[in-house]
């Protein structure tokens, strides 16, 4: 059965709370946004009527069976994880986090690596000052939603000046579209600390009838001179609907890199947001999406300026075949004061079908005088002048399309930090391209 939206408020968010044993301040925080989501609208994103969409089917909880070891993870799961060895690994299987694995190394050294469950209870102070800060549960009804469901999750801290070599790997799988499937990913790098992150989100549903809600948020905080490089890989079953809203606050000399392969099967809105709050912080962000069939996305990349002397940089590519239409906005937003702030962005969206449709939308917001923003946005087919070098080169037309869209896509798939799943990323990209 799924929860319809209709009996979904206050009282079912705390009975939620509740179930699990969670402390009374955290029932309160679900309570209060259960209440909120019956209060708030929908998000509203260009373009895209989200009413004819199936969103008031939240699941129930569907927690996975824990697993001592690695090896004892499903076969489903195991498939997903690359090759490489690492000591840092959690997963999520449906509802809840079954395996984490952190280094002794790394634990001496102060890094926290567990369930956001596990650190509302075990890590409050922590949890308390930074959940739902930068995402906050009234900004519309799925952010209600989300702060009154969120389940499993991942919370990462990483104590001032620890430098991590390795990235941390994150899986987040469903196979169960009857789950409750709302992770949260909570991360908090200290001051001149480092770390690379990497996220994947992936199902496997098989032939159902019932729509898996994927309603995810991740917040990222980099204290001042850290570093954070956060890569995400979306790759769910057409029958998932992906809303994935990414925030990051930057203090001051902090620099974040997001690496964003939004390459779901079915429908999606993704927002990714940096907050430049401190002085000389940096923003750096690459998305690239493929959209088939009939999808619908909407793909939002923002960065908003308040340190003097900070820099963003936004790169969207997408690829539209068949059908499907995507909406790409790039926002940069530079508030009064933030003086000597550089903002650019571009967007460029590739046109494989006469059908298919991109929007892509630059918007420069400035509010001070002494700064630097522009931006560049194009929307087209494949260069012909491109396909005909190529061929003359005795490549056939269609492989000559297949390595321009890769070249097109790969200054982000050449990002990402394991050396597996950029192999993995390379095969959904051939799988969608077909």
């Amino acid at each position: 059965m799924s929860t319809p939206i209709t009996s979904f408020g206050r009282e079912a968010a705390a009975a939620i709370a509740r179930s699990k044993n969670e402390p009374a301040w955290l029932v309160a925080v679900r309570e209060e946004a259960g209440q909120l989501a019956t209060e708030l609208p929908l998000p509203k994103p260009e373009k895209l009527p989200l009413t004819r969409w199936t969103l008031d089917h939240y699941g129930v909880n569907r927690p996975g069976q824990a697993a001592a070891s690695a090896a004892d993870l499903p076969a489903p799961i195991a498939a997903l994880l690359p090759e490489e060895k690492s000591g840092t690994l959690i997963v999520q299987h449906n509802s809840s986090v079954i395996y984490t694995q952190l280094s002794d190394e790394l634990k001496a050294k102060g890094v926290i690596l567990t369930s956001l469950e596990d650190a509302a209870r075990n890590h409050e102070e922590l949890f308390r000052q930074h959940f739902m800060t930068a995402y906050t549960k009234d900004e519309h009804k799925l952010s209600a939603v989300h702060a009154a469901l969120w389940n499993g999750g991942v919370f990462l801290y990483v104590p001032s000046e620890v430098v991590i070599e390795e990235p941390i790997q994150a899986l987040l799988f469903a196979d169960d579209a009857t789950a409750t499937f709302m992770p949260h990913v909570l991360v908090i790098a200290d001051k001149h600390s480092r770390v690379s992150f990497v996220e994947q989100v992936a199902s496997k549903l098989g032939e159902t009838t019932s729509t898996l809600l994927h309603n995810s948020a991740v917040e990222v905080f980099a204290k001042a001179g850290a570093f954070v490089q956060y890569a995400a890989v979306h790759h769910m079953d057409g029958s998932a609907i992906d809303f994935a809203y990414r925030r990051a606050v930057l203090d001051n000399d902090s620099r974040i890199e997001w690496i964003v392969g939004d390459l779901h099967n079915g429908n999606a809105v993704t927002d990714t947001k940096s907050v430049l709050k401190g002085n000389g912080s940096t923003s750096d962000s690459k998305i690239i999406s493929v959209g088939t069939g009939s999808q619908r996305m909407s793909l939002t990349t923002q960065a908003v300026h308040f340190g003097r002397s900070s820099e963003s940089d936004m790169i969207t590519r997408a690829v539209m075949k068949e059908e499907s239409t995507a909406i790409i906005n790039g926002i940069t937003k530079i508030e009064h004061g933030a003086t000597k702030a550089n903002g650019q962005q571009t967007e460029r969206v590739l046109m494989l079908s006469p059908k298919a449709r991109g929007d892509a939308n630059p918007i420069l917001l400035i509010d001070e005088d002494d700064v630097k923003a522009g931006h560049a946005a194009s929307v087209g087919q494949v260069n012909a002048e491109q396909i005909y070098y190529l061929m003359s080169r005795g490549i056939t037309r269609s492989e000559a399309e297949r390595l321009i869209i890769h070249g097109f896509l790969d200054p982000v798939v050449s990002e990402i930090p394991l050396e597996g799943l950029r192999e993995q990323l390379h095969r959904i990209l051939e799988r969608k391209l077909g």
